[in-house]
């Protein structure tokens, strides 16, 4: 029987039929996105075929109410956003601010909207439905639950030394700072091993392969740390500079390349970095105007990840804290989703869209891993900001240097980041959770002890190496 609604479409499911008298627009991106009081029909279609066509039916709610939800539990308002007047070479503001912006996702009420509007979807009952989809408990180790011990091992490299890999901006040993607590604490999963971690043995446990990370600074930071990670922070004139062979050369009048790529002869093994705080295709709208808009792509991924996903054997993605107005105004990047510049003012909003971009970057690594199967992708979640009193550009403030000031275990089974979460649920794409063991370290911000410092600015955002990062790696190698 089929039967006539008002509902919210997801069309690339594939289960749905527009009546003649529906105006929606058809969409296809896995987000959930209102098309106002739109009149549809169900078609018959069975469950089998509806996962044949989209095995992300799965990921977020049962089938049903994938089909029939309420806009207004979905949508975030449009968050208070900041205007700053920022150069438009995007690494010459990340270098300088140390892309100190606030992230959509802040920690007050807008963040707390999102947050039980997903949970209530989830969490709906389904006392009068079927339930379509199994639900049973995982036996896998829950990395993300544990503990912060002292383990007076760490670091697993010196902040002096590794000078070859790491940025002076981060490396807090060659700055004021006196105090290092923050280095001597490792994470204890609650029910698993960690297996410790031995540099040689990791690039031996990795020979012949390539390890990409691809996102914002955040994702540099860790790039760097791996690579101290793996030589001790020794110097190491053997490793090659393989930049080249990725398109990661940089061009003449810029202050560094798109990302870099380093290759252990003795393993054949490459760890790269690729800069792309958004992860999704930008492209210039004119390419002969030097003063040109660039089209940003929410729905394809960037070309770089297009072009070399098959070279890569272990690939690490993330994204967050670039998704603010002053971001997209200063490089003047417009969003577009189907080739066309988004009109939908909902999709518009900063969280909405970032929200859209996550889901689409791992809809489209998903459906490409049948290609690839040696290939293991991560996602990692949201790398928490501790400014307090204030933001980063009103005296906010994180020079606090007791250790687990605010405790140091976390007891949660979900995510600190549930869009990820939800994001890879159902997907081979699995999640590298690190929100909530590093929202108990406050203490391990660059602070006021940055080389580039400016009155009244702290970096609250990034952290110092070695530091919490490190820890980041070690979970992502305890997963492979």
């Amino acid at each position: 029987m089929i039967s006539l609604l008002r509902c919210l479409v997801f069309w690339d499911l594939g289960l749905l039929e527009a009546s003649s008298n529906c105006n929606c627009k058809q969409v296809h991106f896995p987000e959930l996105l209102s098309l106002g009081n739109c009149e549809v029909f169900i078609s018959p279609l069975t469950l089998k075929d509806a996962f044949k066509k989209n095995p992300l039916i799965s990921t977020l709610l049962s089938a049903h109410d994938q089909f029939i939800t309420s806009s207004s539990d979905i949508f975030v308002d449009e968050p208070s956003e900041i205007s700053v007047s920022l150069d438009t070479k995007e690494h010459f503001v990340e270098e300088h601010l140390h892309s100190q912006l606030a992230d959509v996702t802040r920690e007050g009420d807008t963040r707390q909207r999102f947050d039980t509007a997903i949970s209530a979807r989830f969490s709906q009952g389904n006392e009068n439905k079927h339930n379509l989809t199994p639900t049973f408990k995982s036996t896998a180790c829950n990395y993300a639950k544990g503990r912060w011990v002292a383990d007076r091992r760490r670091p697993l490299y010196s902040g002096f030394k590794c000078k070859q890999w790491l940025s002076d901006m981060w490396a807090c040993r060659l700055t004021k700072r006196s105090d290092f607590s923050y280095e001597g604490y490792r994470w204890q999963p609650e029910n698993c091993e960690m297996p410790e971690f031995d540099g040689s043995q990791f690039l031996r446990r990795m020979q012949d392969k390539t390890i990409a990370f691809v996102g914002d600074s955040l994702g540099r930071q860790q790039f760097q740390s791996l690579m101290c990670m793996v030589t001790t922070g020794e110097e190491r004139p053997d490793v090659e500079n393989i930049g080249w062979k990725y398109g990661l050369i940089k061009p003449q009048g810029v202050a560094r390349p798109d990302g870099w790529a380093y290759r252990f002869p003795k393993t054949n093994t490459t760890i790269l970095y690729y800069w792309s705080s958004s992860l999704c295709d930008i492209q210039p709208i004119n390419i002969t105007n030097p003063n040109t808009q660039y089209a940003m792509h929410l729905d394809q991924p960037p070309s770089f990840l297009s072009r070399f996903i098959g070279r890569f054997d272990v690939l690490i993605l993330n994204t967050g804290h670039h998704w603010n107005r002053g971001k997209l105004n200063a490089n003047r990047w417009v969003m577009h989703v189907q080739g066309k510049p988004v009109e939908d003012r909902k999709l518009a909003q900063m969280g909405n869209a970032k929200n859209f971009t996550v889901y689409s970057v791992v809809k489209w690594v998903d459906s490409r891993l049948h290609l690839y199967p040696r290939l293991k992708v991560f996602f990692r979640t949201l790398s928490p900001r501790h400014f307090f009193h204030g933001d980063w550009d009103t005296g906010g403030r994180c020079d606090s240097t007791t250790p687990l000031a605010r405790g140091s275990e976390v007891m949660q089974d979900e995510s600190g980041d549930p869009v990820v979460e939800a994001a890879v649920r159902g997907t081979d794409v699995r999640i590298l959770d690190i929100t909530a063991i590093s929202e108990l370290r406050e203490e391990g911000h660059i602070s006021r002890y940055t080389i580039k410092s400016s009155d009244g600015i702290q970096d609250c955002l990034h952290w110092c190496l070695p530091g919490i990062p490190d820890t980041w790696n070690e979970i992502l190698h305890a997963q492979i």
